[in-house]
This record gives C-alpha cells, sequence and structure tokens, in this order.
C-alpha cells in the first residue's frame, strides 16, 4: 500500500504511481527487449594496448547502442573467462566469437585491421554478412 508523506495509505496516489511504473517498465521493454533490434558485431583490436583497446570498444559498443542497435563484443567476454595469452585459449575465444558473429545482422569494423579482426571480417565475407568499416573514435 503506497503512503503520503504522514504515512497514511493513499491508494489514489499509489494507483498513479502503479500505473506509472507500468507505462515505464513498457517503454523500456520496447526500447531494450526488442526482438527485431539489429545485432552489430562490433570488432575491433584486442591485443597489444590492452587497456586502451578495451576502452575504445567500449566506446564503440556505446556508438552502437546510441544508434539504436545491439552490440556484440566477444573481444571484452571472452579474455574475461579465458587466457588470451595461452595460444588454446585464445583460440578457443576466437571460435566463440566466430559462432555469435554468424547471429549478427552485421559486422562494423573498427581501426587497425588485426589477424584476429582480420578473421571476422574473412568469417563475416564469407557468411554474407553486410560490413562496415568504421572510422576509429576516441573512447
Amino acid at each position: 500500500m503506497f503512503k503520503n508523506s504522514e504515512g497514511y495509505a493513499d491508494p489514489t496516489a499509489g494507483s498513479a504511481m502503479s500505473q506509472i511504473m507500468k507505462e515505464y517498465r513498457q517503454q523500456q521493454k520496447k526500447r531494450y527487449a526488442d526482438k527485431n533490434r539489429r545485432k552489430i558485431y562490433v570488432a575491433s583490436k584486442y591485443a597489444g594496448d590492452v587497456d586502451a583497446n578495451v576502452k575504445a570498444a567500449i566506446g564503440y559498443c556505446r556508438m552502437v547502442i546510441d544508434k539504436g542497435y545491439m552490440p556484440i563484443a566477444s573481444h571484452l567476454l571472452y579474455p574475461q573467462i579465458l587466457n588470451d595469452n595461452d595460444p588454446e585459449e585464445r583460440e578457443l575465444g576466437l571460435m566463440f566469437g566466430l559462432a555469435l558473429l554468424r547471429e549478427c545482422d552485421e559486422v562494423w569494423v573498427f581501426g587497425e585491421v588485426s589477424p584476429g579482426v582480420s578473421r571476422e571480417i574473412e568469417e563475416a565475407r564469407r557468411l554474407n554478412k553486410k560490413l562496415r568499416f568504421m572510422k576509429e573514435v576516441g573512447a
């Protein structure tokens, strides 16, 4: 039961607040859970200056979100779980990333094309995915 500032039950205000929250949740669900939202695979360099590259990738993902799409950035996920310095685990992470790429509508390539990004581009072409080469932007 909603209570007013003096602690008394206020069903009218409670009902109004309930309706406002219901409408808000519906808007948020539409905005973020749209099954038709295009999934964009974000391809950018990870190795090298990892801290700078991760920061840049986060910025690229934010740009994708701001344009109304859903970013998929496997290089922000799998290095948190797998050891990127172990060749077998790095390869496993790349394979997982390529599996995610298959589920995306487009591949956006940012910045320098590293060997890992090159494999993603090759896979995108093999799958006839739309490729967009984006200018590298500051994160």
